[in-house]
């Protein structure tokens, strides 16, 4: 089977990758179990050298590997040369923590000595996306390595250059062979990845569909799974807000990466004393982004990564529209480009409100008071996170609880940083990346006791 990787902004071919046989795919699963078996024994003050060096090697190539990102999947060149340096920078942070977080832990008991170990477990497969095809793998691939497992891609099929650099990356660094490899598979080999003896557990970054079904197999197979799937974050705006600053938030936590990511904000709830200046703001800011060659400079906004994906969207917009959405802006779709377009008197019951958008789509969303824009956030088959814009910071921290999602940020936008655990609840996934949360999931925390 071959795969093609296409340029969504102008249809050129970027590559061609050729998929493993039965075979070469047996061979490299094997080769990942018996890797473990020698990094597991490697010194962890090494492992984090030859992290750090990975950091480094991605630094050093920036501008391949941006490159590469965009041409792959549309994303403006300025935001992949900003994933490529998050990924050199969660390389750092487990190089600098992972020694303080995989550290005994000593548990005082009626033993002479009682304390948790923290051993590495095995391969571990990682399902990765297209949308931050450098991020979504490091910040699986940075703690489970360093933990002692070996690591094993699938990535989407679209972006396997990216996949291919990824891997060049470690090689790069002095990672020994079979540490990490790239699988260009199909997906159908997922479960004969899953069922090998060497592999221990799996995590995915995907689609609720993809996740349910990785989820099902891995439950089958007595092995453990994290889950980062959909969002459809709310952002709330009250009325004592700085609504420009609210603005210039929200047109960032909306449109990055053209809109296509599970952490953007895609339902602005807005109290209805500034739903008005909001929208009118909003649109204003919007219609300032460029839109083009993503490749080029000055570009905001490029084409989405594949011409289904503009397709479904247009379809989400038209059924709103059907249902009495407000047409304020945007609205039409090319081939893989949909203008950035925005919705109003969106309510519970329309596409825009109900389902994951993946683009540039924002939906305004009119609540009666604070109360009624926490019901409506609420209102959510997903919960990854909520924004909540206000200059009433102290009152805004009591509504946490309010809050059944993973993350809950006051006047910033939902988004993950190697230090906080990153994460949803629902049919947002389970388990955590990232902080000490992310290098604890694919550990044995080992109870040690003795007595004399």
């Amino acid at each position: 089977m071959e795969f093609k990787s296409i340029n969504p902004y102008n249809g050129e071919q970027v590559g061609s990758y050729t998929a493993l046989t039965e075979e070469a795919l047996v061979e490299k699963l094997n080769k990942s179990q018996s890797a473990f078996e020698s990094w597991r024994k490697v010194p962890l003050a090494e492992r984090c050298r030859l992290l750090k060096k990975a950091g480094q090697v991605l630094r050093d190539n920036e501008e391949e590997y941006a490159k590469m990102i965009t041409l792959e999947m549309g994303k403006p060149i300025s935001e992949s040369r900003s994933e490529v340096n998050k990924c050199a920078w969660v390389c750092d942070y487990y190089a600098e923590n992972a020694p303080t977080f995989l550290a005994d832990e000593y548990i005082s008991t009626d033993a002479d000595k009682s304390f948790v170990r923290h051993d590495p477990i095995g391969s571990v497969f990682a399902v990765m996306p297209w949308n931050f095809p450098f991020w979504q793998v490091f910040r699986y691939a940075a703690p489970t390595l360093t933990a002692g497992n070996t690591g094993l891609l699938k990535h989407a099929a679209n972006v396997f250059g990216c996949a291919e650099q990824i891997e060049g990356v470690f090689l790069k660094a002095g990672y020994p062979s079979y540490v990490f490899q790239n699988l260009i598979v199909h997906h159908d080999q997922t479960e004969r990845i899953i069922e090998h003896k060497g592999v221990k557990a799996v995590t995915l970054t995907g689609s609720e569909k993809a996740g349910s079904a990785v989820a099902e197999i891995a439950g089958r197979h007595i092995k453990k799974s994290v889950l980062e799937l959909g969002g459809n974050n709310a952002f709330i705006v009250w009325e004592d807000a700085d609504i420009d600053q609210a603005v210039k938030t929200a047109i960032t936590a909306r449109m990055l990466n053209c809109g296509q990511s599970c952490i953007a904000a895609k339902r602005f709830i807005l109290v209805e004393g500034i739903y008005e200046e909001f929208v009118t703001k909003f649109t204003e800011a919007v219609k300032l982004l460029k839109s083009g060659d993503p490749s080029n400079e000055d570009i905001n906004i490029g084409p989405l990564a594949r011409p289904d994906l503009a397709d479904q969207l247009n379809k989400q917009v038209n059924d709103s529209l059907n249902k009495g959405a407000k047409l304020v802006l945007g609205g039409h779709r090319n081939d893989c480009y949909h203008e950035p377009t925005i919705l109003g008197d969106v309510v519970p019951g329309m596409a825009a409100f109900d389902q994951e958008t993946f683009g540039p789509l924002a939906a305004m969303i009119k609540a009666k008071d604070i109360n009624h824009a926490f019901e409506l956030s609420e209102k959510s088959k997903y919960g990854l996170g909520v924004t909540v814009c206000t200059k009433n910071t102290e009152e805004a921290l009591k509504y946490a609880d309010r809050v059944s999602d993973g993350a809950y940020f006051i006047n910033e936008l939902v988004k993950s940083d190697p230090r906080l655990p990153f994460g949803g609840t629902k049919k947002s996934g389970y388990g955590r990346e990232l902080a000490k949360d992310g290098i604890m999931e694919f550990v044995n925390r080992k109870t040690v006791y003795m007595k004399s």
